[in-house]
């Protein structure tokens, strides 16, 4: 396949930037500063132009992030863009300088919660059914996503397009990375959310739990946890200690 799109930002050691369902400059809006010390590398999922086109798919990701693995970088990743990264870290765990993992879907880390369970059936019914999902369905996740101005009324082109970019993507729930073999790598992890959902503040604190990693709780951003204030500087006081 053809390779995904990349491109670097700064001087330093380098920090791979994985998104999830939002683009990578509305993803790590808030982290800019960051490359006056980092080099920050942005990954361009399949489907976000200049990527060649391709559906939300978590084994595709991880494969099309292995290769940026090569340079030994620390991965910072966003939402969806966790399972695959999680994935290319199991593969090659000694390439992974260290992990930051924001707001996963990771729902099976939290059995029998029905507001989990809730959460879940939400995105998926976006991915089966894309525009044609139940409204108040569609518009409840994507104001937990983020997305802006899903009120009453028809959703922003913007909106609508990333939903039909979603639409037909893999389920989260088929994927279940080997977190075991994380942990006993001894790979450092921070585990970031937005204090703005429950149902991810528990998922995020069972996914510390299973890596062994540090927890930080960021609020001021929702979803988009990189922008909340203060953020950036907690991600680069963990980086500095993860060498």
């Amino acid at each position: 396949m053809t390779a995904i799109a990349v491109a670097r930002e700064g001087e330093g050691p380098e920090v791979l930037l994985v998104h999830g369902g939002a683009s990578p400059s509305t993803t790590w809006a808030g982290l800019e500063s960051l490359s006056s010390r980092w080099t920050l590398v942005y990954a361009y999922r399949r489907g976000y132009e200049p990527s060649p086109p391709g559906r939300h798919d978590f084994e595709v990701d991880a494969a099309d992030l292995g290769p940026l693995l090569d340079s030994r970088p620390h991965v910072v990743a966003h939402s969806y863009g966790v399972l695959g990264a999680l994935l290319a870290a199991a593969e090659r765990p000694e390439r992974v300088r260290s992990l930051t993992l924001i707001e996963p879907p990771l729902f099976y880390l939290v059995p029998d919660d029905p507001e989990v369970e809730r959460l879940r059936r939400l995105g998926d019914a976006v991915l089966r059914e894309g525009l044609d999902a139940d409204p108040g369905m569609l518009r409840e996740f994507l104001q937990l996503a983020g997305a802006p101005n899903v009120g009453a009324g028809p959703l922003p082109e913007d909106v609508a397009r990333g939903v039909r970019r979603a639409h037909g993507g893999r389920l989260p729930e088929e994927a279940e990375p080997p977190l075991e073999l994380l942990r006993d790598a001894r790979i450092p992890s921070l585990i970031a959310s937005g204090d703005h959902a429950p149902t991810l503040e528990r998922i995020c604190d069972a996914l510390a739990a299973a890596l062994g990693g540090r927890r930080v709780i960021a609020p001021g951003a929702g979803h988009f946890v990189a922008a909340a204030p203060g953020f950036a500087d907690q991600l680069e006081r963990f980086l500095l200690t993860a060498t």
